[in-house]
């Protein structure tokens, strides 16, 4: 695997990818997925910019406590510890999908922190968790989760979250996989869907209407599993926000459009130097 650095934050260890120099980046990835869904980005950006692609607790190469919260409060808590532990701010932040909810705590809730705020294919409001993630939070399921996750249903639901089906191949299924190989990755994942909660980002509402930091929204327009009310409604609450739709590119529009959402992401750093 790809190297890591390494930071103790309370009790745990928290894994994050660091590259580049110039302005800092912070990237948060959602559920089924950790820092190496940012790697074709990181690519495209690491001329220009220094990029820290975090591992969120119980994902990657993170630690995975049992019986932890890793609800997204906590994973923004722990973030903010992290961003202070290595002296990175101001920095960009930029969220997909829960670390889109995580990142909409953080800039709410300590916005000092950051310049300016990207949120793709981001969760928000009440409408989420969805399928399949819903139903493997019932706890009849949450028992079966570890022994029913397997490569084939991670096959499955990559397919829907990934526009273009040639980019679906066995080496990229390998890499969403590589958490889940061990009973801690998998019991990991078990403990994140268990946390998951809307009400946090019900709750921020009024808070994203005072929002003073620049936003860029994007959405795949191919997504199929984050309504793309989420993304309207983020742009109507938030001030100083615009909405890009990247056309054929579903949930995982690092996947999809790597080189194209490179492109926004960076003429929108660059409007705040």
């Amino acid at each position: 695997m790809d190297s890591y650095n390494y930071i103790s934050i309370g009790k745990n260890r928290i894994a994050y990818k660091q590259r580049g120099k110039g302005k800092k980046v912070i990237l948060i990835h959602g559920v089924l997925s950790y820092s190496f869904l940012w790697d074709e980005v990181i690519e495209d950006l690491v001329d220009e910019f220094e990029l820290i692609a975090v591992d969120l607790l119980g994902c990657g190469n993170s630690d995975k406590p049992k019986g932890v919260d890793y609800s997204i409060v906590a994973q923004a808590e722990m973030l903010k510890n992290l961003i202070l532990q290595l002296e990175i701010a101001p920095l960009h932040l930029i969220g997909h999908d829960v670390g889109g909810g995580i990142s909409q705590i953080l800039a709410t809730k300590y916005p000092k922190l950051f310049i300016d705020l990207t949120l793709i294919n981001s969760v928000g409001y009440g409408y989420w968790p969805v399928q399949p993630i819903t139903t493997m939070r019932l706890p009849i399921i949450r028992r079966l989760t570890s022994s029913i996750v397997n490569p084939t249903l991670l096959k499955m639901v990559l397919g829907r979250a990934i526009y273009h089906k040639e980019r679906l191949t066995p080496q990229l299924i390998n890499k969403f996989w590589y958490p889940f190989q061990t009973p801690e990755g998998k019991a990991g994942f078990v403990q994140l869907i268990k946390c998951i909660n809307n009400r946090m980002l019900i709750e921020i509402t009024q808070n994203l209407r005072n929002l003073k930091l620049s936003t860029l929204i994007i959405r795949g327009d191919a997504d199929a599993y984050l309504s793309r009310n989420i993304s309207q409604e983020l742009v109507k609450d938030i001030p100083n926000s615009r909405f890009e739709v990247v056309p054929f590119a579903g949930h995982f529009i690092q996947i999809d459009e790597p080189k194209l959402i490179s492109r926004l992401m960076r003429e929108f750093m660059n409007e705040y130097k």
